[in-house]
């Protein structure tokens, strides 16, 4: 069976409790130029993961680049996920994730794809 590289409406992290809860008393980490918020949820919910991207509007004025990173963000997500979404499936953990692009510049898929490899592999240490 061939891998299903999908992003679905009921992966994405919509719930404003849940993002505020994610930002007060998530946790967090970096890899430059990602911030990784993260929460373990203490129910079990459809989904294994739920995942959303920001971007800083005082960093990128203009909403077209902002649109852009975070496009670039979701498709990175979006390849790189299966291995995260295994191991949380396997230790019955779901999580609650949240990446932000903390860089200055415009960047290039080829970069971010490299950090979001680390993230994804920071995070399922995480899930151990």
């Amino acid at each position: 069976m061939a891998a299903k590289f999908t992003y679905h409406k009921t992966e994405k992290l919509k719930s404003r409790k849940l993002i505020d809860g994610l930002f007060t008393g998530g946790k967090s980490f970096s890899v430059f130029p990602i911030k990784v918020f993260y929460m373990l949820l203490p129910d079990a919910t459809t989904q294994p993961i739920q995942a959303g991207v920001g971007v800083s509007a005082r960093n990128f004025r203009k909403a077209v680049d902002r649109n852009r990173i975070k496009r670039l963000l979701r498709e990175c997500y979006r390849l790189n996920k299966l291995p995260l979404h295994e191991k949380s499936k396997l230790s019955n953990k779901p999580l609650a994730v949240f990446f932000i692009y903390i860089g200055k510049e415009l960047p290039e898929y080829a970069v971010l794809d490299e950090k979001m490899k680390a993230v994804i592999t920071k995070l399922e240490s995480l899930l151990v």
